[in-house]
């Protein structure tokens, strides 16, 4: 199964490494190619860029499901076309702006989209457990609460290296 990463940030390179561990093929796909060496290290088979039209192309219509975690305001469609005959698109980001689908793509190709915030325990063991199999750990950066400033900074600029920030109250600066 080929399974589209479409968003290459926290979620999204986590995704990339619970894919691989399940041996599948893994398409990583962000706005731009500043991600695609990132997304190449965490196992990534290939990279699209949905800013450029090339890239895009070479992947249309072969993934099986597509994990979206964008987060932003986003035209879902420009994933929609990398879905496989029966494909599905599953939305993990949350977007305040409705979306437009084409209904006869949906219906032609048998396309599914559908949504998920979380899973119950049992899903969320199951995937701690994968984790703990696999050695497949979140990437994150400790920090101490003196260095909030320069982590807000990091994340609002691009996040290119994909860090969650996390602050180790106990420690001293």
């Amino acid at each position: 199964m080929t399974i589209g990463i479409a968003g290459i940030g926290g979620l999204g390179t986590l995704g990339i490494k619970l894919a691989k561990a399940l041996g599948h093929t893994v398409v990583a796909i962000s706005s731009s190619f500043n991600k695609k060496k990132l997304a190449l290290e965490k196992g990534a088979d290939l990279y699209a860029a949905s800013s450029d039209k090339e890239s895009m192309a070479a992947v249309a219509g072969t993934i099986d499901l597509i994990l979206n975690t964008i987060s932003v305001n986003h035209d879902v469609n420009l994933y929609t076309a990398l879905l496989a005959k029966k494909g599905t698109i599953v939305q993990f980001g949350l977007i305040s702006k409705p979306q437009e689908i084409p209904m006869a793509q949906t219906i032609f190709n048998k396309t599914t989209i559908a949504g998920s915030a979380i899973g119950g325990i049992k899903e969320t063991q199951e995937v701690l457990d994968l984790c703990a199999k696999h050695g497949i750990f979140s990437d994150v950066k400790i920090i101490t609460a003196d260095k909030i400033a320069e982590a807000w900074e990091s994340l609002e600029k691009s996040n290119a290296d994909a860090l969650r920030f996390v602050i180790d109250i106990r420690r001293r600066a």
